[in-house]
């Protein structure tokens, strides 16, 4: 079976966030799609998976709020269902900044279509900046791109303000998974002195999806937040796997390293777990494993 992922968002004004929580989450688990929503009063973002009709019909049901008609998704497909279960979340921020008076609904950068995407970051004048995180930008981006080496978005706006002297182009070129990091990076440039910003409209996603292989500036393979990992030009799945213990992509090779314990740590994340963290995710793991056992599925503990 193949299983329709769509990765949506929309930055919107939503005072009303939390009441349209429970209609929300009662209309993914009428129709049977998975993944993770997230509202809060700036808008709304996530990704949810399922069969094409009950993907759509979530995407029908969401574009009937007028605040909503011109929702933005990107489609993909997965061989393999990419969630465990569905949760729609209420949260302070859609793509968390922590950044008070970043607002994309009031100032924003000016958008790219993909088709116009390789001129601007061709363009000598253009400085291009990777608004992902340093794992995801570990394993590909744009020829030429700057890396932050971010740990989380949060640590953006204090690496613009420590490399100030370092983006003297006069045109700032930005771009994300799917576009909405960059959206709001773009907004949080014009509010702090830069002039002249731009980013990729529906993203890397959408550039990878709509733009021919043989002109293509991505280098690599696109990170996503799922069970898929990554994929490549025309939306196909890469062959990178995941370590369950901290989320980061991982090769086959990786897991030949004496720090890879499966479901428990990888080179990645090794140093950074403590005894007790390393001694639940094995637990973890040994449930998954008697789970497997006895033909069930295990999803761990539901998410409150």
């Amino acid at each position: 079976m193949t299983f329709h992922v769509a990765a949506l968002y929309k930055f919107t004004s939503f005072p009303d966030y939390t009441k349209l929580r429970p209609p929300l989450q009662d209309m993914c688990d009428l129709v049977g799609v998975k993944g993770t929503l997230l509202l809060a009063q700036e808008g709304l973002n996530g990704t949810i998976a399922g069969p094409k009709d009950a993907v759509d019909s979530v995407i029908t049901f969401l574009r009937a709020d007028k605040r909503l008609t011109d929702l933005d998704v990107k489609y993909s497909t997965a061989e393999e269902m990419p969630f465990y279960r569905m949760k729609v979340r209420l949260k302070r921020e859609i793509v968390t900044m922590g950044v008070e008076g970043v607002d994309p609904n009031t100032t924003v950068g000016t958008y790219v279509d993909p088709a116009d995407w390789n001129a601007l970051i061709s363009d000598p004048n253009t400085i291009l900046i990777d608004t992902r995180n340093d794992y995801e930008v570990g394993i590909g981006t744009f020829k030429g791109a700057v890396n932050p080496e971010t740990n989380t978005f949060r640590e953006f706006p204090a690496w613009v303000e420590a490399n100030r002297d370092k983006i003297v182009k006069p045109k700032v070129a930005m771009f994300c998974t799917g576009g909405i990091r960059c959206e709001k990076a773009s907004s949080f440039m014009l509010e702090n002195g830069f002039d002249d910003v731009y980013h990729l409209k529906g993203g890397i996603l959408k550039y990878l999806e709509t733009q021919p292989t043989e002109s293509s500036l991505w280098e690599g393979d696109c990170f996503v937040f799922d069970q898929r990992v990554a994929v490549g030009h025309g939306l196909e799945e890469s062959d990178y796997d995941q370590c369950f213990a901290c989320r980061r992509p991982i090769t086959e090779a990786d897991k030949d390293l004496a720090q890879y314990v499966k479901g428990v740590s990888c080179h990645h994340c090794h140093d950074e777990m403590t005894p007790d963290q390393k001694s639940a995710f094995a637990e973890r793991q040994k449930q998954i494993s008697l789970a497997r056992e006895r033909g069930e599925s295990h999803i761990g503990r539901k998410a409150t």
